[in-house]
């Protein structure tokens, strides 16, 4: 099978652990991943200071959650040893599985042209194997590029950066890749587009060719695309989007379209929706088979912060009810989200924002443990009757220094005593004294 598949986001995430061993499963026929077949290239976060770490969390991202080892092929720069560069470039013409994703796409680009390496994925997927590209490096595949950090981040001028047009090479589609579709990070600011929001998108969408347009791949979704058999089918959380000026297409997950459809659509020859293979049975929006199970059919929640939120709701919901199982499985639960995520690459606040609640939650189960969840009413009742009933015999005999005694009493204890038309009734303080 020869295959290119571009995620909008969530590539070292738990949202495509499914999408990653049905695509691995189908790449290696069902069979262990061997040695030196299925490498991550480095180049998107080669610039920072942290890509050392950035590696380790991805290898241990597809040997822990996706249950395949997986190599590092170094090319941070392409002016580093010439020989190191070779060595490489070799690893990439062995390789059956390809990954690239989350950083730079102009640093990437920067690194990429005019060396061997967009050749050498190209050949991936003509050999029979599967190129894997994500965010930042799903931006490189097109025909044209977005340059994300020099628009969003240092208010550069409108304009598109030269893709390596990998897709149109194994596909004959030409389009601006865009991932990060549906991101909503901005709130009340516009970040839809990969941060650039509606009215720079279609800025710049006047800057294509007249017969390119743009691929957008939401956040948590991919596009498988099958070169041998000519079709594109959509998995994950949200939607493919093929767009030309005005003329938009919009393809659900589970979806299966021919390719030539998608190079019509994106090139704006004719408006109708793009034909359809014949639909592929899905499991929560991703295609059934390949690896997929039924325990998965849920999906996975987007993001740490979204699952931690649904978790801090839970846990209040068990301590209004006085649950306390449930408020500790809450709490266990969010810091299982924190491993679940740990592998995640994409930089964010998320972690921290989980850290919080998650303490928080420790804070109110260590309050809890010294006042207690059961009403101390139903603890005391007995008692505090027994005592009660001792003082209406009291009164009844007309002994009242007594029945002022445990009336006093009881109040020293938190237990306030108040004497009414049916019999005398009771009220507990918040806290017993020590």
């Amino acid at each position: 099978m020869s295959r290119l598949v571009v995620m909008g986001s969530g590539e070292t995430a738990p949202t495509m652990v499914r999408t990653h061993r049905a695509v691995l499963a189908s790449t290696f026929d069902g069979q262990p991943v061997t040695p030196g077949t299925a490498l991550a290239l480095d180049t998107t976060f080669g610039f920072q200071d942290n890509a050392d770490d950035l590696v380790a969390k991805t290898l241990q991202y597809f040997v822990q959650s996706v249950g395949s080892p997986v190599e590092t092929a170094t090319w941070r720069r392409a002016d580093g040893p010439a020989a190191e560069a070779e060595r490489t470039l070799a690893r990439l013409g062995r390789a059956r599985w390809l990954f690239a994703g989350p950083g730079s796409p102009t640093y990437a680009l920067r690194q990429w042209q005019g060396t061997g390496v967009a050749a050498a994925m190209t050949d991936v997927v003509r050999r029979g194997g599967t190129l894997v590209v994500g965010s930042a490096a799903a931006c490189t595949v097109g025909s044209h590029a977005v340059p994300v950090y020099e628009i969003y981040k240092a208010g550069a001028d409108l304009g598109w950066a030269d893709g390596l047009d990998v897709l149109g090479a194994v596909t004959g589609v030409r389009a601006a890749v865009v991932p990060h579709f549906d991101n909503a990070e901005g709130g009340g600011y516009d970040t839809r587009y990969c941060y650039l929001g509606a009215a720079r998108l279609a800025a710049m969408e006047q800057m294509l060719p007249d017969d390119v347009g743009v691929l957008g791949v939401d956040e948590h979704t991919a596009l498988l695309v099958d070169t041998a058999a000519g079709t594109a089918t959509v998995a994950g959380n949200g939607v493919v989007t093929l767009r030309h000026r005005d003329s938009v297409v919009v393809l659900e997950a589970g979806r299966t379209v021919e390719l030539g459809a998608v190079a019509d659509a994106v090139a704006g020859r004719g408006h109708a929706e793009p034909g359809a293979a014949p639909p592929v049975p899905v499991q929560g929006g991703q295609p059934a088979g390949d690896g997929a199970t039924a325990a998965d059919a849920s999906g996975p929640v987007p993001s740490l912060r979204v699952a931690v939120d649904a978790e801090r709701d839970r846990f209040e919901a068990a301590m209004l009810a006085k649950d306390v199982e449930t408020a500790v499985a809450s709490a266990l639960d969010t810091e299982q989200a924190l491993q679940d995520w740990s592998g995640d690459t994409l930089e964010s606040d998320d972690r921290d924002h989980a850290r919080l609640v998650l303490r928080a939650m420790l804070v109110r189960l260590g309050e809890l443990a010294v006042t207690g969840a059961a009403d101390p009413r139903e603890a005391v009742a007995k008692y505090v009757e027994l005592l009660l009933a001792l003082r209406a015999r009291a009164r009844a005999a007309k002994d009242f220094a007594t029945s002022d005694d445990v009336r006093d009493g009881l109040a020293r204890l938190g237990v306030e005593v108040r004497d009414a038309p049916g019999g005398a009734e009771w009220v507990l303080g918040e806290r017993l004294p020590a």
